[in-house]
């Protein structure tokens, strides 16, 4: 038997704010990628961790805030709570490897499309870990055709937010390539609802308000993904590199992630709140042969 799907039982509640949990998401992994290409060290190391982590935990969130307003009439759905959270792990770990294959080799090239495409897997292969992870009285199944275009839409997505975080041109920009990132992860997650069939295993009674509703289930399991976006919002938010544009000692070299314009840019405001003096003992200074 054929159960009936509902997808927007809160009609356009979750869609909207899933999509703003993906943009929130974005947005603080695509700031705190673009500042870890302009530091070394352990601080880059620091920024691009968390850049991982604000992405995954962002999508994830996505995902399970749309999945409170979706239901099957004929029964009710549970969730098991490891794979839910292995959903997350995943999502956290793939997103990481593409984004820390961008920042070391540059937004360029094979290194973008190879990070890009790590990336948009880890983006769908969350999304159908999360979806095994619910429990009800049937069986998922999926159009092999929409499911691959829903796939295809995550690796472009992730491409482009990728190369938009590696142009380096400032908080707009980031915020600019997290709508777009938002808009394509929520268009994928839909994607890959809309290639969803269930397929009872026996007639059910529709399920009644006396059991838990998907919202009721799925938010203690979100606090903590939540929590951790709030907590690094407020990383972000008192940088003063995210605010301002602001960098604080010397400049790095020329990195395959920093495009040429914004390095010579980060020199020539260097060297104007060097001084005159500066200029004099640098005139001084014999050139090496």
């Amino acid at each position: 038997m054929q159960g009936t799907v509902d997808g927007f039982s809160y009609g356009l509640v979750t869609p909207v704010v899933a999509y703003l949990m993906a943009c929130l998401g974005g947005a603080l992994g695509l700031r705190c990628t673009t500042r870890s290409m302009l530091v070394d060290g352990r601080w880059r190391i620091g920024w691009l961790v968390l850049g991982s982590a604000a992405i995954g935990s962002g999508i994830w969130t996505m995902h399970f805030v749309a999945m409170m307003g979706f239901k099957v009439l004929q029964t009710p759905i549970q969730y098991d709570p490891l794979t839910t959270f292995a959903s997350l792990a995943v999502a956290v770990v793939m997103v990481g490897i593409g984004i820390f294959m961008v920042a070391s080799k540059g937004a360029t090239g094979a290194a973008l499309f190879t990070g890009g495409t790590i990336t948009g897997l880890g983006i769908a292969s969350m999304h159908y870990l999360g979806m095994a992870g619910m429990r009800l009285n049937g069986t998922l199944g999926y159009n092999t055709f929409t499911v691959a275009a829903s796939v295809v839409i995550a690796v472009v997505a992730a491409i482009a937010a990728l190369w938009a975080a590696g142009q380096v041109r400032g908080f707009l920009w980031s915020v600019g390539a997290s709508l777009v990132m938002g808009i394509a992860v929520s268009g994928m997650h839909y994607t890959g609802m809309a290639a969803l069939r269930v397929h009872l295993h026996s007639a059910a009674a529709p399920a009644t308000d006396g059991g838990s509703s998907s919202a009721a289930l799925l938010a203690p399991l979100m606090i903590g993904p939540l929590v951790f976006l709030l907590l690094a919002g407020v990383v972000v938010m008192f940088d003063p590199f995210m605010i301002m544009g602001r960098f604080h000692g010397n400049p790095v070299e020329r990195r395959p992630g920093i495009p040429a314009q914004a390095t010579a840019h980060i020199c020539r405001r260097q060297e104007s709140h060097t001084g005159p003096e500066h200029h004099e003992r640098s005139s001084r200074t014999p050139q090496n042969r």
